[in-house]
Formats: C-alpha cells, structure tokens, sequence
C-alpha cells in the first residue's frame, strides 16, 4: 500500500470517527434531559424531573402508540412541570418518559408560498414537505429603529377606501359578530393586489370551511403568492395558541425580505380563548370575564410585531385582524383591548347585514388612525360631510317611519333622504365584483347617473 492511499485511509477514519463522536454527542442521542409523567388530565400533564433544566416555552416530546407526539411546558415549579399538548393527552400513562427538546422553533422560507401549513410549519396540504431557513422574527422592532408608516394603497373595497383607508404597515382591526360576513370581507381584502406576500392565519375554524375559504373565496391566483396557517376548531388550545404566532413568524421572514406582506388574523378572539384554556390550566386567576391576566399581555406582544420593519429597510407587515365580538358586545375585554392596540377598527353591524346591504361597515362607528395620510384635503372634507349625513339620515329614520318628517321643513335632511339610500347603493359590493381604484370617481358617477334616472321617472 502507498503513502498516498494510507493516508487517504486515514483520513476516512477520522472522519467516521468525529461522525460518530458527533451522534454521540449530539443533544437528541444520550445527552437529553428527560423526566417521567405524574398525572394526566385532558388538557395538561405534569412531569417530574425536568425541572431543574426547563424553561416555559420548551417542547418537550415522548413516543405515543401513533409516533411521537410533543407538548409545551406552561409552569415551572421545583418538583415539576405543567406541559400543555400539541394533540391529546389519550395516549399517556403514568411513568411515560418525556424528553425535553428545548425551545420550538419557526424557520420558514420561500418555499412556503403557495402552501398550507399547521401551527408547527408543518404542511398539511398533502404536497411536499416544506424548506427551512433561519429562524425568523420573535419579537417586534424597537419603537425607535422602525419605519414610519406612510404611503396609502387601495384595498378596492370601496367602503373601506372611502371610510377607512389604510397604508402600508398598518394594523387595522375588523371587529363582527358571527355571521355578518367577517370571513367574506376578509377575503375581499386578501385579494388585494399591493403585496407581494399573504399570510393568513385561520384560529379556530370550521374544518369545513378551510379549504372552501382558501380554493373558493382566496382562490388559486392569490393562494400561489399567500401562506395559510391553520389550526380548526378541534385542535388542541395549544395549537390554537401557537397558530397565529407561526404567521406572524412567516410574515416578519417575508418582511424582512423586502416584501410587503399583508397578513389576516381570523380571528384574535379564538387566540384570546385558546390563551384563557391554556393560563387557566396552568394556575393562573381570572380578572376580567374569565380571562387572566396573561392574555392582555399575550395581545399586545403578538401585535405588535405587525408593522412596518426597521428604518431603512423596504418591508412591512399590513395587519387585517379580525375580533368575533362575543354576543355582539364591542366592549367586552377582547374587543376592548384589541381596540386600544390597533390603528383603527372596521365595525360590521349585524342591523345592516340584515337588511342586505354588504359589506354591512357602519362608517360612523369605524376609523383609521391613519386616514389622513391617505386623504387629500378635498377627500376629508367629502368624508365629513358624507358622514354628516349618514348621521342625520339613521338618527331620524324612526321619526320618519312613523310619518313625521315633512318634506321642505328641513333642507339638509331632504339632502340626506335623498343622497345617502343611493350612496348605500354604491358602496354594496360582492367578492366577484370588479375592484375600484379611485371610489370617491366611482361613487360621484353613480350619484350622478341615478339622479338624472330618478329625474327622468319624476318627468
């Protein structure tokens, strides 16, 4: 044997060697901390002996008659550990090994787009698995090292654009009680042809409707550019809780890209719930309706990572967060927080839907904070006087049901008898409607046209 070739034998060794040491070595061989089960419950288990090597957040997995299944710890305490599942707690014994993994980790990339994803970024759309990138994001930019936001973009929903504009990196809340069509308003803003990116988050909802939302309302032009992140209603708290968290994760890997990325939360109030399920089981009081303490401070910690990126850099994150208002009541303490968080809501009013008007926005009771960076200085004061007179047609519509309103007696309220039912005309509009992108044209043509019919007919 040569020189050259024993030293090429060599060499191999070596490296089998260090593989090997490298596998021995590694955390997920013999170096894992681990721990044994203690009690079972259907919404928690405990765990002896990770204690003093745990820390809330971790993931902690053992093997399950159907594979491996994983949880994560949600308490610490010197003789154990509270773990919230990712799936059931059926396949658990007392005296199962549990190992801890460490902190879970989101690590997006581009091979996302296009795809749907659970609450673990793993694909559940039958296609191939996903690619994994740097782990992304985690938490918001500092106050003073982002951008500020400032250029406007139509949604080509004409009540929005005309009521509450929005801009890039703004985070606007869509705030309805159920079946006032939230979902549908959600998807006509999804379509939306300003990003570059869509990431939609799905807590919480009906398994049925998942894919007639993403094949039939999102639709396959703008799914092959949107990210969808869903977790149905029978999941797991857990996963109802990591849910919008992986999006945001998503969002802030295409952000800092250089993308502009409009990302749909639906809906924020399932995410409170999921919360409420998993603070509750780990010990925590509640203070305000049921809810803990913890998740007023969860909120404001995953909105505002939404938002505009660090100063210099060209992405920004567009947030559509929708708020199921429990029992109709915009004020309870989801609704409530949410409001205060956000820069702006859009109300939809349940007595507008049921009279078929949709999308059924009150635009007396919604706002953007950031409307006056999208309005020039003739497009507020039309907004004023058109709100103006919505005011003064809803505020006497029983005095002139019960048939005392007298024609002549009151010129601007003749105005807004006259004006505001064919402005309600212009702004109806469906998903499959052709978008706009100048309304206040839109809506003077169509006053106009119907004017000078209601003329005619009156000759």
């Amino acid at each position: 044997m040569t020189s050259d070739s024993s030293a090429t034998s060599g060499q191999n060794r070596l490296a089998a060697l260090e593989s090997a040491m490298a596998r021995f070595t590694a955390p997920d061989a013999l170096m894992r901390t681990g721990g044994r089960v203690v009690e079972v419950s259907a919404t928690h288990y405990r765990v002896r002996g990770l204690s003093r090597k745990a820390c809330i957040g971790d993931v902690v997995e053992h093997e399950g008659p159907k594979g491996r299944r994983a949880g994560e710890i949600v308490r610490v305490t010197p003789d154990d550990v509270l773990v919230s599942p990712f799936e059931t707690t059926a396949d658990l014994a007392i005296d199962t090994p549990v190992f801890n993994s460490g902190p879970l980790a989101v690590r997006p990339d581009h091979t996302w787009r296009g795809r749907v994803v659970n609450a673990l970024g793993h694909p559940i759309d039958g296609g191939p698995p996903v690619g994994h990138g740097e782990q992304a994001g985690g938490h918001a930019v500092s106050a003073m090292s982002r951008q500020r936001v400032e250029a406007a973009f139509k949604t080509g929903v004409r009540v929005i654009d005309i009521f509450t504009p929005l801009c890039f990196g703004q985070r606007m809340g869509v705030f309805a009680g159920s079946g006032v069509g939230k979902s549908t308003l959600l998807a006509m803003l999804a379509a939306a042809d300003s990003f570059d990116t869509a990431v939609i988050s799905l807590v919480g909802e009906r398994g049925r409707e998942v894919r007639e939302f993403l094949e039939d309302t999102v639709g396959p032009k703008n799914m092959a550019k949107t990210v969808a992140v869903v977790s149905t209603s029978d999941e797991s708290a857990m996963m109802r809780r990591r849910a919008p968290a992986t999006a945001m994760s998503v969002a802030e890997y295409f952000r800092d890209r250089g993308d502009r990325v409009l990302l749909i939360v639906d809906s924020v109030t399932r995410f409170a719930h999921a919360l409420r399920e998993v603070a509750t089981a780990a010990g925590e009081p509640p203070i305000a309706r049921g809810y803990p303490a913890s998740v007023f401070t969860e909120l404001p910690k995953l909105l505002e990572r939404a938002g505009p990126g660090t100063a210099g850099e060209t992405g920004s994150i567009t947030a559509i967060i929708s708020v199921l208002v429990d029992g109709d009541d915009h004020n309870d303490p989801i609704a409530d927080s949410v409001r205060g968080i956000l820069d702006g809501h859009v109300v939809l009013d349940r007595s507008i839907a049921e009279q078929g008007r949709f999308p059924a926005v009150n635009p007396l009771a919604s706002i953007s904070r950031l409307s006056g960076r999208a309005w020039s200085g003739d497009e507020k004061t039309l907004v004023a006087r058109l709100k103006a007179m919505i005011s003064r047609f809803e505020e006497t519509r029983d005095i002139r049901l019960l048939g005392a309103y007298a024609p002549g007696s009151d010129p601007e309220l003749d105005l807004a008898v006259r004006q505001v039912p064919l402005i309600y005309e212009a702004l109806g509009q469906s998903p499959g409607d052709p978008r706009t992108k100048d309304p206040f044209a839109d809506l003077a043509r169509h006053l106009k046209a119907r004017e000078a019919q209601n003329g005619q007919q009156a000759a």
